[in-house]
């Protein structure tokens, strides 16, 4: 792995390391309103698919290892088998699949990105609403009601607020020369560790 990639890995688990814990508890659900569905999403389609989904494994690691980096400061492989770790290990797939969605397009427009978005987020609620539903609930559709529902419309606006950063910021490292989704990352010999 080039010394760039690996600064960027670092950068964007970081990111989520920081704007995960924050969050907004919910009287009706043990899921709180985060922002890390930003950080996912950014990660995933400025990255890529490889480097995104390192980005997001690297942060779980974080909170694996005991850093308080999950919601509300927490961490633990406790966090993971709990009510809300679904939603917390299916951001490796979401951030994959939406990785690999930005890849097959050269010139990505704002529908399209919004699009790839929604994928992801689609993912990360499936994946953690049956996690939910088995540890918690006990009911498919009680963790449906207490844990994708009432997120919806926040998380809608997150998107549209990730598609139009992520367009304008492709648009930056398209022009010089270090996309990251598209391959098209700078070879240089002194990159490499």
């Amino acid at each position: 792995m080039k010394i760039k990639e690996m600064v960027l890995v670092g950068m964007f688990a970081a990111l989520l390391a920081i704007i995960s814990p924050l969050q907004i508890i919910v009287p009706f659900s043990p899921v709180p309103i985060t922002l890390q569905v930003i950080g996912i999403t950014l990660a995933a389609t400025i990255l890529g698919s490889r480097l995104g989904t390192l980005s997001v494994v690297m942060y779980i690691l974080l909170g694996i290892v005991g850093l308080p980096v999950f919601a509300g400061f927490t961490s633990g492989i406790p966090k993971l088998i709990g009510p809300t770790g679904g939603f917390i290990t299916g951001f490796i797939l979401s951030a994959f699949i939406m990785g690999k969605l930005i890849e097959l397009k050269k010139d990505v427009h704002i529908f399209y990105m919004f699009f790839i978005n929604i994928i992801g987020l689609i993912i990360v609620y499936s994946i953690g609403a049956i996690q939910l539903s088995i540890v918690y609930t006990h009911s498919i559709s009680k963790a449906l009601a207490a844990g994708v529902i009432p997120f919806i419309i926040p998380d809608l606006i997150k998107l549209v607020f990730c598609s139009i950063v992520t367009i304008q910021v492709r648009k930056v490292l398209e022009k010089s020369g270090y996309l990251m989704g598209n391959k098209s990352l700078k070879a240089n010999p002194k990159d490499h560790a």
